[in-house]
Formats: C-alpha cells, structure tokens, sequence
C-alpha cells in the first residue's frame, strides 16, 4: 500500500502546476508563503502528518497569531501577501479533491492594508539631479533621465529595444506624433508613452553611448537599448549605484529611489493638467486607486483647483447683454413700459455682476436686492392695468 503524500509534497506538486501559468519570479513568492506555513505546522504540530487532518483551529488560528509575533514584525503588507498565496494554495488543493474543509482562511484574517503617502522627490532634489545628470552624461544618467521623462518602471527601463521610438503620424506635417514603446511589464501589459523632443534626443543619445559595435545585429533586427560599451546589458543594480552616485555628487537632502522618479513623473503630470485617467495610462496601472496612490495632492493644489473650477463656473451661464436704451430717449418718454423695460435690464446687469463674484454673502445680498426689482417691476405691472 502507497503512503499518504506528506503536506511537503502536497504544496510542493501544487506548486510545480501553478509554474505552468504563472512567472518564475511569482512561483518565488508562493513557495516563500507556504514553506513560512510548513514551517511553523512541523514545529507547532509535529504530530500532524495528513492534510485531512488540518483545521482553521488550531492550525490556521495559531498560525495566523505566529505571523503577527514575528521577530522583525511583518508589514502589513507582507502578511497579506503571505496569507493570499496560502489561501490560493489551499483553495486549489480543494479543487483538485483533497479533503480539505472549506473556509480555513478568511477574508476577516487579512489585516488592514497599509496606506503610503506619495513619495515624490522634491522641486529642489529633482532639479538638482537633473542637472548632475546632464553634466554626467554617460550610458547610465541618460537612462535614469528617460526614466525620470517617461515614469517607466524600473524594469522596463532596462527591457527596452533598440527601435523603441515609433513615429506614428504618416503625415510629414505633424513630425511631433512619436511614442516610445514601453514592453511588457509587472502587470505583463505593454503601453505607448508619447515622446517629445527631449525624450527622443535621450534615445539618441543613449544608441550613441552603448557601444552598437560590440554587438553587431543583422540588419533589420532589434536589441537591448541598454548595453554597455563591452556588449553586457546594464543591470538594476548598476542603475541603482549610478542614481545613489549622482544624488551624493548633486548635493539631494535625501537618498534617492529609482521608483521615486516615477511618482515624482505622476505628480508632474497632474500638476500640469493631465486627467487621472489618461495618467493610469500612461503609467500603465490597470485600477484608478493605483494611480491615485502615486500622486500628491498638495494643499495648494486644492487650492489651485477649487479656484479654476470656480471661475469657469462663473463662465458657464453668462447672460447676453441687452441693448441698452440711450439716456435722452429715457428721459423724453418717462412711461411705466419704459421704466418696466429699465428695470429688467438693471436685473439683467445685475445678475451678471453678481455671477462674477466670489464671495457668497455678497453673492446672497444682490440677489435680494435682485428680488426687489422684480417685485416693483409686478407693482408697476399692476398700477399700469389700473390706470386701464
């Protein structure tokens, strides 16, 4: 008679069948997350041998307890991850028919997710560390350059191809319509970003520094935009000590993080005007609530906002002006329709003044200053019909 599969093997072949979908990279993470819960089940229950026997109480309850008394204590952030790819295990393992009760993990387990302001380089740091690097000007400050232009992750930085550059209008008359073409990403989708003339003087300065004669390619073909002169493509940790090298020499109050240049790209562009939706795009986030975690929304943004949207309110419904009767005409025929007719055009300009306004008391006094007009104007209505 076969032995019972250990729990070991159990995860283990689960795991082998998600690496037929899922990256190698993203195996890394579920395999992490279920040796941390083998683990601690080999040391809190030794005697427990078949997965049939494994229970949310004790186990997943003394495991969950386990994960926030760690010793450096988990984020957040990290327990949650730990706890989606057990779950996932487990909930594929049941239906793949092993008798495993329903419900081990919860979704009351998960703690509450962390919530991290943007952290954009400052106006000063971010211009001090473009100009250290245009005055560096090698392989590596004009990637970080394009990188701090486009707000390209890190990685597609690096993955990028020779021909990233596509001019997309066939007409010669708009020469500005180019794209660079951002390739398949952490969320294995592949964007355009549009390239104006400095990010595509960038590229071209880039295919001049990496050295194309150490790697010869046949014509017609594509390769890495980032090599280095010996033919190596430029690694994360190149790019990391290049951006460290530079925010020292350029005197930043801070350290500086590759990912920082794409929030501060998020911020710069809200600033600018571009709406939320077209910057997911350009990031290439798949939800809003994504893109909406790397911008700063500062006070005097809100402020800026709230005061352009009111003036282009006070535009919506301006009032067209109505001829206004010349002074002597008025004064020779003093007759109640004169009056009426002078009275809704002092209303009319009144409106007009009032919709001007900012101030919301005096905004309210006009009006009923407004409303009094009106009702002389009925009174006047009333006597002319009397004097009928």
């Amino acid at each position: 008679m076969n032995r019972p599969a250990s729990l070991d093997q159990i995860f283990d072949e689960q795991l082998q069948t998600l690496g037929i979908t899922l990256r190698q990279s993203t195996i890394g993470y579920y395999r992490s997350a279920a040796n941390r819960f083998l683990r601690y089940l080999r040391t809190a229950y030794p005697k427990l041998r078949s997965i049939s026997q494994l229970r949310r109480d004790p186990h997943i309850l003394g495991w969950l307890r386990s994960l926030g008394q760690e010793t450096p204590p988990l984020s957040n952030r990290s327990r949650r991850a730990c706890l989606m790819c057990v779950r996932r295990l487990l909930d594929d393992l049941i239906s793949n028919g092993q008798p495993l009760p329903e419900g081990l993990i919860l979704r009351q387990d998960f703690p509450p997710q962390d919530l991290y302001l943007p952290k954009p380089l400052s106006p000063e740091n971010d211009g001090l560390l473009d100009q250290q690097l245009c005055q560096t000007d090698d392989l590596h400050s004009n990637a970080l350059r394009l990188l701090r232009a486009t707000g390209m992750r890190i990685g597609e930085c690096l993955r990028l191809q020779t021909d990233c550059l596509r001019h997309l209008s066939p007409n010669t008359d708009h020469d500005d319509q180019w794209a660079l073409h951002v390739p398949l990403g952490k969320l294995h989708s592949e964007r355009w970003v549009p390239a104006d003339d400095r990010i595509r003087q960038i590229v071209a300065r880039i295919l001049a520094l990496r050295g194309s004669a150490a790697c010869p390619q046949p014509a017609g073909s594509s390769d890495w935009l980032l090599r280095e002169p010996d033919g190596r493509r430029v690694s994360y940790q190149r790019m990391w000590e290049a951006l460290a090298e530079a925010a020292r020499r350029a005197g930043c109050s801070a350290p500086v993080r590759p990912h920082q240049m794409r929030h501060t790209f998020a911020t710069e562009m809200l600033r600018a005007g571009v709406s939320l939706p077209a910057l997911k795009e350009l990031l290439g986030h798949r939800d809003i609530r994504m893109t909406m975690v790397y911008v700063q929304v500062t006070q005097n943004d809100l402020q800026r906002q709230y005061h352009l949207a009111r003036k282009a309110l006070s535009h919506l419904h301006i009032m067209p002006e109505l001829a206004a009767r010349p002074t002597a005409v008025m004064a020779t025929s003093a007759t109640i329709p004169v009056v009426l007719e002078t009275l809704a055009a002092t209303r009319h300009l009144l409106e007009m003044f009032r919709r001007q306004l900012e101030n919301e008391k005096v905004q309210r006094k006009l009006a009923r200053l407004a409303n009094r007009l009106v009702k002389i104007g009925a009174e006047l209505d009333r006597l002319a019909t009397t004097e009928k």
